[in-house]
Formats: C-alpha cells, sequence, structure tokens
C-alpha cells in the first residue's frame, strides 16, 4: 500500500477544506455524461466529478482523485461500490477522519 500520497475521507461539506490535495469520498450517481459524473455525497451535497469513468457505473461510487473546488473532484480512481450502500456509515468516518481520530488517518 503506497502510504506516500494519503487521500483524505471527506464528504461534501470537508471537500472545501481539502481544494488541491488527494481526497476520496463515496457518492450515489445521479447523472453520467461524457467526461463527468454528478452525484450525491453521503453529507447530501450536489458534487462533480471529472475524468473517464468506468462503465457501467453502480448507484454507489468510491472516488480518488484531486478537490478542484469545493463541490468537484478530478478522478484517478473509480471504484464501483454497488447499489445499496450505507451513507450514513461513510459519513460518520469522514468526520472521525477529519477530527478527533484525524491522526489515524493521515
Amino acid at each position: 500500500m503506497d502510504t506516500s500520497s494519503p487521500a483524505a475521507f471527506v464528504n461534501g461539506g470537508l471537500l472545501r477544506m481539502h481544494v488541491g490535495r488527494k481526497v476520496r469520498t463515496v457518492i450515489q450517481v445521479t447523472r453520467s455524461d461524457a467526461g463527468s459524473v454528478m452525484g450525491k455525497s453521503t453529507d447530501g451535497c450536489q458534487l462533480v466529478v471529472r475524468g473517464s469513468s468506468p462503465a457501467p457505473l453502480t448507484s454507489y461510487v468510491e472516488v480518488i482523485g484531486v478537490a478542484e473546488n469545493e463541490n468537484s473532484i478530478r478522478a484517478e480512481l473509480w471504484t464501483n461500490f454497488g447499489d445499496s450502500f450505507d451513507a450514513s456509515n461513510y459519513d460518520q468516518l469522514c468526520q472521525l477522519a477529519n477530527g478527533e481520530l484525524k491522526h489515524l488517518f493521515l
């Protein structure tokens, strides 16, 4: 496992704290166009993910890439997470990874 450039766990609200840095998040796909995917983050924010996505996409997708701004990510890696996912648990993970347990994640 490469630990030289860790990706911060983020939801939509935390993305703005990591602009220009590598992040990872899970979105619920709402629309897919050529070169971009729109989706809802685990805390309900609308995000745009740019880049070539695999086909077909499942309902939930993990994206690792660089945060371009407070609501978009330039994807480097896509992983289908299936059509059923506990967004609430992932959202809690993001809060812990950016709060009291940050030292365990970065």
